[in-house]
């Protein structure tokens, strides 16, 4: 939908707008799917058995492995933003 030309201003608001709010969807889907990976990763390294609580080691694991997870995840997202922007200029 990169061709707005036959379309009226209205029209090619409403488009813009979809084109935003569907953005938006994916972004809140990308973010689920990661919450999801983590959640996998951590819970199948740090939980041993579930119980009806957490352990505190079981806890301080789940933290510290979040942590590392968004950690990475954010340090991957920066260097990927850096190689696009020398890639741009």
């Amino acid at each position: 939908m990169d061709n707005f030309d036959n379309l009226s201003a209205s029209e090619k608001a409403e488009a813009t707008e979809l084109q935003r709010m569907i953005a938006i969807e994916q972004q809140k889907a990308q973010f689920q799917a990661q919450v999801h990976s983590f959640t996998d990763v951590c819970w199948d390294k740090c939980v041993d058995t579930p119980g009806s609580k957490l352990d505190y080691r079981t806890e301080t694991c789940l933290v510290s492995c979040v942590e590392r997870f968004i950690d990475t995840t954010l340090n991957i997202t920066n260097r990927f933003t850096q190689m696009v922007q020398k890639g741009t200029h």
